[in-house]
């Protein structure tokens, strides 16, 4: 794979046959919402040896909205707080997953000449829509079912 390459999102179309990543790092915004439900669910579908992080371009605060759709699921983020992409000890991944247009330009530029593939998989934003917390908590499901049929289409299941 090209130093930095960025992948066609019409190119995951029908079964992925691209050789299984050792790390993978999801990025967005703020680390807030859409990285860590990637982060956690990924750490599910993927098999334990793949090592799955998740970050942002700017520092974030922890979503309660998260943790309320993760626990409709089962899962938590237990302790963990959203970690900024450029405070990251390990900055090497396989493949790394932007999901925010910042999110995609920084990886691309951060990326430079190392062999690391970049995906984006734009999402929509939760945090924007108002109404009722039901309507709301809609809206974070929604997300968090996208982000789920995107890494079992990515990664198999």
């Amino acid at each position: 794979m090209s130093a930095g390459r960025e992948r066609d999102p019409h190119e995951t179309a029908g079964a992925d046959t691209r050789p299984p990543v050792s790390s993978v790092l999801f990025l967005c915004g703020m680390n807030a919402i859409r990285s860590p439900i990637a982060e956690t669910l990924a750490r599910q579908i993927l098999p334990p040896t793949v090592y799955v992080a998740s970050a942002g371009v700017r520092q974030g605060q922890r979503d309660p909205f998260v943790d309320a759709v993760l626990a409709e699921r089962g899962l938590s983020l237990g302790e963990r707080q959203p970690q900024r992409y450029e405070d990251m000890e390990d900055g090497y991944f396989d493949l790394i997953v932007t999901m925010a247009p910042e999110a995609h330009h920084a990886a691309l530029d951060a990326s430079g000449t190392s062999s690391v593939e970049v995906e984006f998989w734009p999402m929509p934003d939760p945090s924007v829509v108002t109404g009722s917390r039901e309507q709301i908590l809609d809206a974070y499901r929604d997300v968090l079912k996208r982000i789920e049929e995107r890494i079992a289409r990515r990664f198999g299941r």
